[in-house]
């Protein structure tokens, strides 16, 4: 199958990097109408049950998802360029927009919070209302600082950094190649196992039910808040990601996944119903004590979120491996969609929070106008721009009919970027 040949461009995994991230702009858009108790600066009028719902599935998945693919390729770019290349290339495309677009970014949400807080109240925040929301607030965590959505790219530096150096170790150490034969040997018989999805999910599993805060509603707590990720977190996206870098080494073994995605789909939904069973439908924010029911929940969790995984990689693997410009063109923008959404999504949210409407209705409102002003700023100030060159490589366009060639932007070998 063409979409598990690591010679040729992954069309089925872009799909999958484009529609993760577009996944996570719907996440953050439903947060203003979970129902239960506040959780977002903004609280609309009007809650949903199935707006709950699609928040609580797609973050059982997505950013497993994405740390597997970004494994893949990243293993991809090291053994067609070198470390340092890699190194050089990810410190353009992944340290850079966190350094430079964090202070633009953090500013943009401040300011959309603000607002937010005035929709709601009818007046600016003041300072003693600021104080007593931070003291009744969660404390602190070690080295706190507000990451805010650029986490990920936080995170894949460490991710980065750790399998660099594990890869180093064991060249060092397996000078005959004895270990990584091993290695790929007991990864192919994991993924061939329709027991997979139980292997991958363990280490997640363990994490949440023995360390962490225990906010089982929320699975994996995002490490927004701080620059010491929080060992689920970790735990749970390292496996992903370290998984998925192994996996190109036979990426043939994808092929799999393209054949059972219905059996990986069924046990989802079936996993995720019993997981809402459990906790309810309605976000709550009490954490759970550590014993045998948080330890069936994150079991059953982790399974849910390894089977939706391998569904929606194994579906676009079948179905989609196919090159479409339409894709492409989401693939290459989406980077740049994610980094700037939350703002706008922000101030969407406010400006709609007071309509008398359903949420599900608000909800497409606040995303029939922020996706076209964000695709608009992608085609007119990033796509054939120096934002784009860092966002996605350089790329060089068709000869022209004088046989001369252009400079252009060009998309690298696809990079997932949440």
């Amino acid at each position: 199958m063409g979409a598990a040949n690591g010679n040729d461009r992954l069309h089925g995994l872009d799909a999958v990097r484009g529609y993760a991230l577009m996944l996570g702009i719907v996440y953050h858009a439903t947060m203003s109408f979970l129902p239960g108790p506040q959780i977002w600066v903004v609280r609309d009028t009007h809650q949903s049950l199935f707006l709950s719902g699609l928040f609580f599935v797609s973050h059982m998945f997505r950013m497993t998802t994405f740390f597997l693919i970004a494994g893949f390729f990243g293993h991809i770019v090291v053994e067609k360029r070198g470390v340092k290349a890699f190194v050089k290339d990810r410190a353009k495309r992944i340290a850079l927009p966190l350094v430079v677009g964090w202070p633009i970014l953090f500013a943009a949400i401040v300011g959309a919070t603000i607002y937010g807080a005035y929709v709601s109240s009818g007046h600016m925040p003041t300072a003693a209302e600021h104080a007593a929301a931070v003291a009744h607030g969660p404390r602190p965590s070690p080295l706190a600082f507000p990451l805010t959505h650029l986490w990920f790219l936080y995170l894949l530096l460490w991710l980065y950094a750790a399998t660099l150096g594990l890869r180093a170790l064991v060249l060092r150490l397996d000078t005959h190649g004895r270990f990584r034969a091993k290695a790929d040997a007991i990864l192919a018989t994991i993924v061939e196992s329709r027991f997979a999805p139980a292997a991958l999910a363990l280490p997640g599993a363990l994490a949440m039910a023995f360390t962490g805060f225990g906010l089982e509603w929320f699975g994996i707590q995002t490490p927004d808040s701080s620059l010491l990720p929080n060992i689920p977190a970790l735990v749970a996206y390292f496996t992903a990601f370290g998984f998925g870098w192994l996996l190109h080494r036979q990426s043939g073994l994808m092929n799999i996944w393209a054949r059972r995605w219905p059996f990986h789909l069924v046990l989802a939904i079936a996993l995720t119903a019993d997981c809402l069973r459990m906790v309810g439908a309605i976000p709550h924010v009490a954490p759970s004590p550590i014993g045998p029911q948080r330890l069936l929940y994150s079991a059953v969790y982790s399974l849910a979120t390894w089977n939706w995984t391998l569904a929606v990689i194994g579906l676009a693997l079948k179905h989609l491996s196919n090159e479409s410009p339409v894709r492409r063109y989401i693939a290459d923008s989406s980077y740049w969609l994610y980094l700037i959404h939350l703002p706008i999504v922000m101030v969407l949210q406010a400006m709609v929070a007071k309509l008398n409407l359903p949420a599900e209705v608000k909800i497409l409102i606040v995303l029939g106008v922020a996706l076209p002003l964000m695709f608009a700023s992608y085609q007119l100030m990033v796509r054939r721009t120096f934002i784009g060159a860092i966002l996605n490589g350089r790329r060089a366009v068709p000869k022209t009919k004088k046989g001369s060639v252009k400079s252009a932007p060009r998309l690298a070998q696809p990079e997932p970027a949440e």
